[in-house]
């Protein structure tokens, strides 16, 4: 009783006191120092961008890499170029390329010209902290924490007075928005974990992002959920620090809006797709010449290319009483390769194809040209997409405007804004497992020439929503509240 007394009467009100002395010595004066420094820097951010234009910074480590993401980049500088003249263009990247050589490359891959002058390039080199191979467990996690030690290197090397990312890492945005003092844009492709990623968990799944050992063992399970939920709390807090969201559908919207709640700051914008000049081209497939099954796709392990060809595997079972036909058809791995993981997979997936038998029907394109995309484009029936839960699609998009007939994952920005399956109105074909991909393929060869043209028809007239000009337009006003002077 007597020590329940002291500490009552002596302890408590002694740490109540410390506590206040500390609060008063230390915390108040630090937080004036914070705010005298942090509207110094504001001040002085202010009078450099009346002087000489505000620096826009764009963060997209991979800005060389060929893939969707990288034409939303460029197509959006060369927009805000238009749009801002006096602008000053940087892209955080760890690209080691010379500047010439990655905008000829987006030249030659995206058709999108921008001038060398009007673009800088801040080198970082702490690349290994966002790569998915420096963290062989609680990958999401050590990643975004990782893009976190990346954006301080940015922020030390050029403190932006706009900061877009084009990316998806949002553990950034805190960085930007309260130490850099600056309003904070982003455009997400993919939310970095969902509740489809949760269930497939779950359900006990086996995917690239859930490994069988966790699969098959329940206390694993129980455990990767927890993990996934505490990482969805904070994916959610940092997504909340932009000013500014755009999603590139309804599939990604509906995510974001789940785990950011910013609906009112959040504006679906399509990426662009070529689908202006894709609408020009005229077929060059003669009878006698192959039936090209054309993919378009990076070789990143959730693309799924082992689906497309476990589904030529399954199509070549289902024509074994027509080999003449089967040996006509071959498919066309279109894709860009990033680094060595990228290369490594593209010859073990040579090494599936040998597996399945499937060699003389398989032919690799890597890093192809635009002008030779062009040409497969124009030698090719059928477009296919394999990825679960694709965010959006472009080249299920530019397939479709190409004049192929396409057959996508039933599932993601396919199936919510792409394709329309209903046969009235059709646009393409969904399956989501290897027979069904099969016999999709029969089914668009199958078709009379005139119900072909009817799907053509409606498909290429479905894609100007998805068009550069759209997008420019879009992005643009989306992102006008990021260009106000304060």
């Amino acid at each position: 009783m007597f020590w329940i007394c002291f500490t009552l009467l002596i302890v408590i009100p002694l740490i109540l006191v410390i506590f206040i002395l500390l609060t008063a010595f230390i915390v108040v004066p630090f937080a004036f120092i914070f705010a005298s420094w942090y509207m110094r820097i504001y001040e002085r951010k202010l009078q450099r961008r009346k002087t000489d234009g505000a620096n826009v910074a764009f963060f997209h480590p991979y800005c060389n890499a060929g893939g969707g993401g990288e034409r939303v980049l460029w197509v959006a500088i060369k927009a805000l170029l238009v749009r801002y003249p006096d602008i000053n263009i940087y892209i955080y990247t760890v690209e080691i390329a010379e500047p010439q050589t990655i905008l000829d490359k987006a030249q030659n891959q995206f058709n999108v010209k921008v001038e060398p002058s009007r673009v800088n390039f801040v080198r970082l080199s702490l690349c290994k902290t966002i790569e998915a191979k420096s963290y062989p467990y609680f990958t999401l996690l050590m990643q975004s924490l990782g893009s976190m030690v990346l954006g301080m290197e940015a922020l030390l090397k050029l403190n932006p007075d706009i900061f877009i990312d084009t990316t998806g890492f949002a553990f950034t945005y805190p960085i930007f928005r309260y130490l850099a003092q600056c309003p904070v844009g982003c455009y997400v492709h993919y939310p970095t974990i969902t509740a489809a990623m949760m269930r497939r968990v779950k359900h006990r799944i086996v995917s690239y992002n859930n490994a069988s050992v966790i699969a098959r063992n329940p206390v694993f399970t129980w455990i990767k959920l927890l993990y996934y939920k505490l990482f969805g709390w904070m994916y959610g807090i940092a997504g909340r620090c932009a000013h500014v969201v755009m999603v590139n559908g309804t599939w990604t919207e509906d995510h974001i809006n789940e785990l950011w709640r910013m609906p009112f700051s959040t504006h679906r914008v399509y990426p662009p797709c070529e689908v202006s000049e894709l609408k020009q081209l005229r077929s060059l497939v003669k009878e006698s010449d192959p039936i090209r099954i054309l993919s378009v796709a990076q070789f990143r392990p959730e693309k799924d290319h082992p689906l497309m060809l476990q589904a030529m595997y399954e199509l070549r079972n289902l024509l074994i009483k027509n080999e003449l036909l089967w040996n006509k058809i071959k498919l066309v791995l279109v894709g860009s390769c990033r680094n060595a993981e990228d290369e490594e997979r593209v010859k073990n997936l040579k090494d599936l194809a040998k597996h399945l038998s499937l060699e003389n029907s398989v032919e690799f394109v890597v890093n192809a040209s635009y002008a030779r995309l062009l040409q497969l484009y124009q030698t090719s029936t059928i477009g296919i997409h394999a990825m679960w839960n694709e965010h959006f699609g472009i080249s299920v998009v530019e397939c479709m405007a190409a004049g192929l007939v396409v057959i996508a994952h039933r599932s993601g920005g396919p199936r919510r804004d792409v394709v329309e399956t209903a046969p009235a109105s059709r646009t393409g074909f969904l399956a989501a497992e290897p027979d069904e991909y099969a016999r999709a393929v029969l089914e668009v060869l199958a078709l009379e020439p005139a119900e072909r043209r009817r799907i053509v028809s409606a498909a290429r007239a479905s894609v100007d929503r998805f068009s550069t000009t759209e997008f420019e337009k879009a992005f643009l006003r989306a992102a006008e509240p990021l260009f106000k002077t304060p």
